[in-house]
């Protein structure tokens, strides 16, 4: 995949990921789809450098995922 495929698929995963919550808290979704969209959101916080780099750990090279 592209580089701009993935982060187009991250993007609408994310945005799908907030109308969830949104539908969850509105109580027009079930419980199941409320924890699918806190373990995506909670990986997706995970991957941000600021967070890894709270636990020493290297940022992500997605450039270099996407050349392979």
């Amino acid at each position: 995949m592209e580089h701009h495929d993935i982060n187009a698929a991250k993007s609408f995963m994310d945005g799908l990921s907030i109308f969830t919550v949104v539908g969850a808290l509105s109580d027009m979704l079930p419980s199941f789809a409320s924890l699918v969209t806190i373990v995506w959101l909670s990986i997706r916080i995970w991957e941000t450098d600021t967070v890894r780099g709270w636990f020493k750990k290297p940022p992500l090279d997605v450039d270099s995922d996407a050349k392979q």
